[in-house]
């Protein structure tokens, strides 16, 4: 980040906080000082929230009325004064007020705590820094953006509390071009167009575990055989491993100890032949998988392997689950069951360079294929990190020979201490067609499991030694990823990926026979293909495929028939006219053979 990025972030998160307590200042106004719990007010990437208990639950009704005081407030420009108080002090200040009194009582002793007055009325429990005095907001652009539920300190267990969000910019311009910004995020959010286009559904008996509908499961499954034919062609071999496995496998991986609070345990149950009752088995032995690598390793380990195999490529594509938080659920996005493009890959050290070389190729070119642009990160070791430093050392310097032999030094960002539990990784982070950053893919190097699991190939030499190991993903998740194209693309996808890529409109019933005799040739082909046969007038069958945006919509009369020809309704209103059968077979084909993120909408004859 440059300076002046830098120092726009300052100015940014400054305001933003400032104007977190000038808003509670206005909620505290507006409801009564004395029906009003603050908690806290943090500022976020567009803005900030504020989190209260309040009398009442705050409507879109109340909106304006939050932003007026708020503006008010601001013309009073009223001092802003700092003050270091000890916790005795802080407490009587903040008598009454639960959530601050809980904050103070749990800061260690002999800490630090400041609290800022704005004007002589309101006062905050914070660490700043702040404004000095509020005319320094005014020109400050701000919107309520919405008011939701929220739980003290993110737990479940704790009071509920009501959370207002709201947009804020330096400029009234920053701010609208925020709000377009965010206007069209929401036409294209993919929880409302999946459902639109039937794609995908959840349901309230598995809370984050989507459904894949008919028509999204043929666009999952057209991204599945893009994906599978790639990896066949760079030597990966497909797997398919159990979905729950015993804890000592969780225990030998190291999932047992950092990672057994976002998986599903398995429990079990027995009957007590005395009672004849249902005993449960406190002691649980199972898990549903978290993560495929595990299950890999046994594979792995099913045989001796010669130096001569490596690299050993183990691609798996099965379902895994991770337990959420119901309130981080969020569409395809967040879920708590997925299918990873996963790929365990086992080799010797003098591979590593040319083996993640080849894995950037193959992101680079899905990425392209998909019209996404990334960029690299590299993760370094975590607090929680498993084995010896030293190991930690060779495997961070290996990624950051490979980063800079690719993008040069300094062409990627380091995250410091993010890295996975059992090795440092390079996550591939992508924008689409709006600008928006993505975390997908992700490379990690392991030293450590290879060690847990005792693996071993036979070297050149006769004697075994210990291979390294390879975790790697390029769409991170399908759920997640088709997520993203849907949104990327705003729900008109590209001919190759779409449910359904021609629909077929014979315009009275005696045209059904020769649309049938195209729908033969196009699946022959292996187009995904659709007919309307129904007594409905043309205009209702071509309305019905467009609501799905398909690619071609086929209009079939006398003519076409006589003919041999198909009359197509291009994607976007554009006509081909009279176009040979054949042709159009060939054009179909070619677009799925190519991944070609345009339609075709004319033809040479």
């Amino acid at each position: 980040m440059s300076d002046k990025d830098e120092k726009r972030e300052y100015f940014l998160s400054v305001y933003r906080h400032s104007l977190a307590h000038v808003m509670a200042k206005a909620v505290m106004e507006i409801f009564g000082k004395e029906n009003v719990q603050i908690a806290i007010g943090p500022q976020i990437d567009d803005g900030f929230y504020y989190d209260f208990m309040l009398p009442r639950t705050v409507t879109t009704d109340d909106y304006k009325t939050i932003e007026d005081k708020m503006r008010e407030i601001l013309k009073r420009r009223e001092d802003w004064t700092c003050k270091e108080v000890s916790a005795q002090e802080a407490l009587e200040i903040f008598k009454g007020q639960k959530y601050k009194e809980e904050l103070i009582n749990d800061l260690p002793e002999g800490e630090k705590i400041t609290i800022y007055y704005t004007g002589d009325d309101f006062v905050d429990l914070c660490r700043g820094p702040h404004i000095s005095n509020s005319q320094e907001l005014m020109n400050t652009a701000f919107k309520v953006k919405s008011a939701s539920g929220s739980y003290w300190r993110g737990s479940e267990k704790n009071d509920q509390l009501q959370r207002i969000y709201m947009y804020a910019f330096p400029s009234k311009q920053e701010l609208k071009e925020h709000l377009d910004f965010v206007k069209e995020a929401m036409e294209r959010d993919h929880k409302k167009i999946g459902p639109e286009q039937e794609l995908f559904m959840f349901d309230e008996s598995a809370p984050g575990m989507p459904y894949w509908l008919p028509r999204g499961f043929k666009m999952y499954n057209a991204i599945l055989k893009f994906w599978r034919d790639l990896h066949d062609e760079h030597g990966y071999q497909e797997i398919l491993a159990p979905v729950i496995n015993h804890k000592r496998l969780w225990e030998t991986s190291g999932h047992w100890g950092h990672y057994k609070e976002n998986m599903f345990l398995v429990t079990t149950a027995n009957v007590d032949e005395e009672t004849d009752k249902e005993v449960i088995d406190t002691d649980i032995q199972y898990a549903i998988k978290p993560m495929n690598c595990p299950n890999a390793i046994n594979v792995y380990k099913n045989g001796l392997h010669s130096y001569k195999e490596l690299p050993i490529r183990y691609s798996e594509t099965q379902v895994i689950h991770r337990r959420e938080k119901s309130g981080e659920l969020n569409g395809l996005f967040r879920v708590q069951m997925f299918h990873q493009d996963d790929d365990h890959t086992f080799l010797t050290e003098d591979m590593i360079e040319d083996e993640i070389g080849d894995i950037m190729d193959i992101a680079k070119f899905i990425y392209e294929t998909f019209g996404l642009t990334y960029e690299a990160e590299l993760s370094t070791r975590p607090d929680d990190f498993m084995g010896a430093p030293e190991l930690w050392d060779a495997a961070e310097a290996s990624l950051k020979r490979i980063l800079d032999k690719k993008y040069g030094e300094g062409g990627y960002e380091i995250n410091e201490g993010d890295g996975a539990f059992y090795g440092p990784k390079i996550d591939l982070k992508m924008k689409d067609c709006i600008g928006r950053e993505w975390q997908m893919g992700t490379i990690q190097l392991d030293f450590q499991l290879p060690l847990n699991f005792d693996l071993r190939y036979v070297d050149a030499d006769g004697s075994q030694k210990r291979p390294v190991m390879i975790h790697r993903a390029i769409f991170g998740s399908f759920e997640r990823f088709i997520g993203i194209l849907i949104e990327n693309f705003k729900g008109v996808f590209p001919f190759w990926m779409s449910p359904y890529q021609v629909g077929i409109v014979p315009i009275r019933p005696e045209h059904n026979e020769y649309a049938k005799k195209v729908e033969k040739a196009l699946r022959a082909a292996g187009i995904r293909v659709e007919a309307d046969y129904s007594d409905e007038n043309m205009k209702n069958k071509i309305k019905g495929f467009k609501k799905f945006k398909e690619p071609y919509i086929l209009i079939l009369g006398d003519k076409e028939a006589d003919e041999n020809t198909v009359s197509v309704n291009v994607r976007g209103n554009k006509q081909m006219n009279g176009l040979a059968l054949d042709k159009f077979v060939e054009l179909c084909v070619k677009q799925n053979r190519e991944h070609s993120l345009e339609l075709i909408d004319s033809v040479e004859e």
